[in-house]
């Protein structure tokens, strides 16, 4: 890429009131950013969870520990075997790059490390959300439009 256009982006991002701009020329690619990344992909406050409330049960007799754990009954927020691509950032989830176009991805389908999977809106800015691993989407469990937390499961893949 040329110095030219890196100085006019520079000189774009100054002017403007955006803290990040990415540009890809084919296999070349420039971002820049007004913070360190580290410090703008980070929560500033991440509220530690709650431990649920379980009533007592009569005689349970002879549970393993996950059902003890969940007063015999099974675990609501169980997610399937596989690796779990969970939410870098707080956001907006988008499965498709429009409201006409398809999705990224659906239950299913064939990913392989690097492919996209939806993107998140935060502070105006898109931010896609790639595939880490490749496999079988086995699980998608977040709704388009839907707001995320930080660390929120999303997608499963095995």
């Amino acid at each position: 890429m040329d110095l030219r256009k890196i100085k006019k982006l520079i000189d774009l991002l100054e002017e403007s009131n955006l803290t990040e701009i990415e540009i890809r020329e084919g296999e070349e690619s420039v971002r820049l950013s007004r913070a360190p990344r580290a410090q703008a992909s980070m929560p500033l406050y991440v509220e530690p969870p709650r431990p649920a409330l379980v009533a007592p049960t009569p005689a349970l007799g002879m549970l393993s520990p996950t059902e003890a754990a969940t007063g015999g009954r099974s675990a609501p927020n169980a997610l399937p075997d596989g690796h779990v691509v969970r939410s870098p950032m707080v956001g907006t989830f988008y499965s498709s790059p429009g409201p006409d176009a398809p999705a990224f991805v659906s239950m299913g389908q064939t990913v392989k490390a690097g492919d996209t999977l939806g993107v998140i809106e935060a502070m105006k800015m898109f931010n896609p959300i790639e595939a880490d691993v490749s496999g079988t989407v086995i699980a998608v469990l977040v709704s388009n439009g839907k707001p995320l937390e930080f660390d929120e499961p999303m997608f499963v893949i095995g």
